[in-house]
């Protein structure tokens, strides 16, 4: 049985050296240390040993198991250190290799602009709101007194998602004015930020979808000049000093007395062009003292405060302060146009 345990351990010792692979070492393993292996063969004839040569060939087996397990732990050790050298050699990376130039974008014009908006209200002592895009018709038409039968409220302007028209796509920033009220306390100053949904056809000046930014103040002793001298000097911050605006009379059920904004066209400084359909001016906002109604409606004493509220259209101001000349190019996200910004 010496015999055998010797040629058992040259045997395994001579194929463990020239092995490459993990499977094939595993294979060694069974072969020669497993449960059918020879190792193992040869034990299970001990019993025909006499009681001296037992302990002899024990240890010997013993000593053979504890030899071939260590060479192939160690064989093992070394097949992983090939392979970590040779993935390593694999992956190299010269570092000395111009690496390829990353792309950034930048800011679309139109969030330029809104930054810009923003960081002149803020610095007004405004607080920056968000709200929800589908809202509810009470939100958007009956807390801002603007009843049954209104004009804005018919489906050929509004897009409603049920058949009683109770749920829609906002089409105005102006429900945000109801929900300050609801959740500020006096005295308030907001600016509302975000997308509105009408249904016009698209053209150098209008959209299905645009951007609208909301502003409303409520106070005690608020007056109309407060809301000229505040509009007046945004625009100069963003167009600046000299800036031309004309305030017109207009209709809106939620302010009272209404009024329109428009700036001189940047196209044409006020001749007349395609840009502002030959009348010189652009309308960038409509506006006006908050009608006692919604007030009342949410609460507040009309004859203790009084406020005012406007809705710029994001687009124009962006058109204005870029001289872009047709709106649709804001939103045909075309690179040539995009990079010159």
């Amino acid at each position: 049985m010496k015999e055998q345990l010797e040629k058992i351990k040259q045997e395994a010792l001579t194929a463990l050296a020239v092995t490459k692979e993990s499977v094939d070492l595993e294979a060694l393993r069974v072969k020669y240390l497993g449960k059918k292996g020879e190792l193992t063969a040869v034990l299970k004839q001990m019993g025909k040993l006499s009681a001296e040569e037992r302990p002899v060939i024990g240890q010997l087996a013993n000593e053979v198991r504890e030899r071939l397990t260590a060479e192939i732990d160690a064989q093992k050790k070394k097949i992983e250190e090939i392979k970590l050298e040779a993935r390593l050699e694999a992956e190299a990376v010269d570092v000395t290799i111009p690496g390829q130039r990353t792309k950034l974008g930048h800011q679309h014009p139109m969030y330029i602009a809104l930054d810009e908006i923003k960081d002149i209200f803020v610095g007004m002592g405004f607080t920056i709101l968000d709200g929800p895009e589908v809202e509810l018709a009470y939100y958007n038409f009956d807390r801002l007194n603007a009843e049954e039968g209104h004009p804005s409220r018919d489906w050929s302007d509004t897009f409603y998602f049920d058949q009683d028209s109770r749920v829609m796509l906002r089409s105005q920033t102006s429900p945000m004015q109801v929900h300050a009220m609801e959740t500020k306390p006096l005295p308030i100053r907001i600016l509302a930020p975000g997308r509105v949904y009408r249904k016009d056809e698209v053209d150098a000046t209008h959209s299905p979808m645009f951007h609208q930014v909301e502003g409303m103040v409520i106070d005690k002793n608020i007056t109309m000049a407060d809301l000229k001298g505040t509009l007046n000097a945004v625009m100069e911050q963003l167009y600046g000093a000299g800036t031309k605006t004309r305030f017109r009379p207009h209709h809106f059920p939620f302010t009272e007395p209404s009024c329109e904004m428009d700036v001189q066209c940047h196209k044409c400084g006020g001749v007349g062009c395609p840009t502002c359909k030959g009348e010189g001016w652009i309308e960038v906002l409509g506006a006006g003292m908050i009608h006692p109604k919604v007030l009342e409606m949410s609460g507040i004493d009309p004859e203790v405060y009084s406020g005012w509220a406007f809705g710029m259209g994001l687009e124009r101001m962006a058109m204005r302060r870029f001289k872009i000349a047709d709106l649709r190019l804001i939103f045909e996200n075309d690179v040539r146009f995009l990079e010159q910004f």
